[in-house]
């Protein structure tokens, strides 16, 4: 059996960010296993090539159960399954989060987690080809940068979003979160800057880290309540690695707890009726959360990416990488509450050059653009369980969208505030009309809309949260050896596509594996503009 320091499941948005910290250290020897394929595909690349990864090789193409509230729809849930996961197949929007989610976090009791704290993290992974102050970071492995498309109907919906009341924000991950302009990506040069390019290519020259591909892992290995290693599956051929150190599981909101389950950690008796014995009976699969967005799309006289892929675009993308294949699709947001009182946004828009649908991005045969509300900040909560006690069997994902009344109000005000810019002269002079939307603003018509129309930003976490699965420094409670280091331990998900604040997750949870608690703390002037709540839910 070959013999490791560290064994890391999973080359996601974590786990490439651990394999590439850990293997900093010569002394040790880091394996990192990938159930997918390597990320050499060009089209991973270059950034309007994104579309074409769902339900792709790259993808693992899951659904939900039927979702009640979406008229009983299965809803497709692509996660990447390839080297970088997912920061190699979604559409590289660079946002992080609002303060309020990680005081929120550190206000559960979990020491380190709150915003000044994380910050320097976000910080220590950035390389920001325009900002330069306290709230980012300049040389760091992570390119995030301005778009390179600048699509020109972007700049005349920001105009329209203005008109309707939204403040202008070129910075939302700055001094303050809410108001609409461009968003920054996670691209360098004009192409996709995933994780794996990022972190782990650089690191994977180094003589001991081994990666290994088109691995699935099927269950964790135990001496008495350690966690010794893990037993994976490569070309019909099994093979048992140990680890002396660590086993760190990095598979997503998903995968990890499928993993753990398999493994005889879950909720006992949801383990004995399939005849899984129980290892530690802990809540994993339990407070799944998601974004839900829906798209409104209307046709445009023009300025959209309606027919990007010519010979002179490719050409100028050849050239100087830049314009129309250039473009993340994702080029504009905006973060609002709909109501009073609130201590952060409720509410992001997703605002696009293209038609937009459950599977991302519609056929084009016509010219069109998108503005889609989707809840930032859910009360709804779902789960993951086993189909069957076996590794190679789906699992059974219930997200149960807009469940909560709250979810519902918020995104019925999300669809009356894109009604309302479509009402300014600036989108009534880009638009000739409405492709998809509600019949009416009435209240049956838009929560008609929304049943038949909203569906995922494919952004799942809490699967393994802080506080419940694992302790703050991401160990699973009641056993030795195995740390939790994804997006399934958020214990709520940040008003943010959650890729930035996965990233944060491998960079702390490969200091706390390395007994580095915590960086330093961010200067003074790095202060931003939102209510933290106490405790007992009154503002300071």
């Amino acid at each position: 059996m070959d013999t490791y320091d560290y064994v890391i499941v999973g080359a996601g948005s974590a786990g490439c960010v651990v394999a590439a910290r850990l293997s900093e250290d010569p002394d040790v020897r880091v394996l990192l296993l990938e159930a997918g394929p390597s990320d050499e595909d060009p089209l991973i690349h270059l950034p309007l090539g994104f579309g074409s990864l769902f339900k792709s090789e790259f993808d693992w193409d899951d659904a939900s159960e039927p979702e009640a509230r979406l008229n009983g729809r299965r809803i497709p849930l692509s996660h990447g399954r390839v080297l970088g996961g997912s920061s190699s197949t979604n559409a590289m929007m660079y946002v992080r989060g609002n303060p309020a989610d990680f005081d929120g976090w550190a206000d559960l009791g979990l020491d380190g987690w709150g915003y000044a704290d994380v910050l320097p993290y976000f910080l220590r992974s950035e390389d920001n080809d325009r900002f330069k102050d306290a709230f980012h970071g300049r040389g760091g492995p992570l390119g995030v940068s301005d778009s390179r498309a600048m699509t020109p109907c972007i700049d005349v919906m920001i105009e329209a979003g203005h008109a309707a009341g939204l403040p202008l924000n070129d910075d939302c991950n700055g001094a303050r979160q809410e108001g609409i302009g461009r968003l920054q990506s996670t691209t360098r040069d004009g192409q996709r800057c995933s994780a794996a390019v990022a972190f782990l290519r650089p690191a994977m020259a180094r003589p001991n880290l081994e990666v290994v591909t088109d691995a699935t892992a099927l269950g964790i290995l135990f001496e008495g309540t350690r966690a010794s290693g893990i037993v994976y599956e490569r070309f019909g051929v099994r093979t048992e690695v140990r680890a002396t150190r660590e086993v760190v599981l990095s598979g997503g909101a998903y995968g990890t707890p499928q993993l753990l389950l398999l493994s005889g950690i879950g909720p006992a008796e949801e383990l004995q009726a399939l005849g899984i014995a129980v290892r530690e009976d802990l809540p994993v699969g339990r407070n799944l959360q998601d974004h839900c967005m829906l798209p409104l799309t209307f046709f445009a006289a023009g300025g959209t990416l309606e027919s990007a892929g010519t010979p002179q675009d490719v050409e100028r993308y050849e050239r100087e990488q830049r314009g129309p294949l250039a473009s993340n699709v994702g080029e504009a947001g905006a973060f609002a509450h709909t109501r009073s009182g609130l201590p952060a946004p409720d509410l992001q828009l997703s605002i696009a050059p293209v038609m937009v649908h459950e599977d991302l991005l519609g056929p084009a045969f016509a010219s069109a653009v998108s503005m889609s509300p989707t809840v930032v900040k859910p009360e709804s909560r779902g789960s993951v369980t086993l189909r069957a006690a076996r590794a190679k069997v789906k699992p059974r994902i219930r997200h149960r969208y807009l469940e909560a009344e709250e979810d519902r109000r918020t995104m019925a005000e999300g669809v009356r505030l894109v009604l309302g810019i479509a009402e300014q002269a600036a989108f009534r002079a880009l638009t000739t009309g409405v492709h998809n939307g509600p019949a009416s603003d009435s209240d049956a018509d838009v929560a008609a809309f929304i049943a038949q129309g909203a569906h995922t930003v494919w952004h799942p976490v809490g699967t393994c949260a802080m506080g419940a699965v694992v302790d703050a420094e991401l160990r699973v409670l009641g056993v030795d050896g195995l740390r939790v280091v994804d997006a399934s331990v958020m214990p709520s998900i940040p008003r943010a596509n959650t890729n930035a604040a996965s990233i944060l997750v491998g960079e702390k949870g490969a200091d706390l594996i390395r007994g580095r608690s915590r960086i330093e703390q961010v200067p003074a002037s790095a202060t931003h503009t939102h209510v933290r709540l106490t405790p007992a839910g009154t503002p300071e």
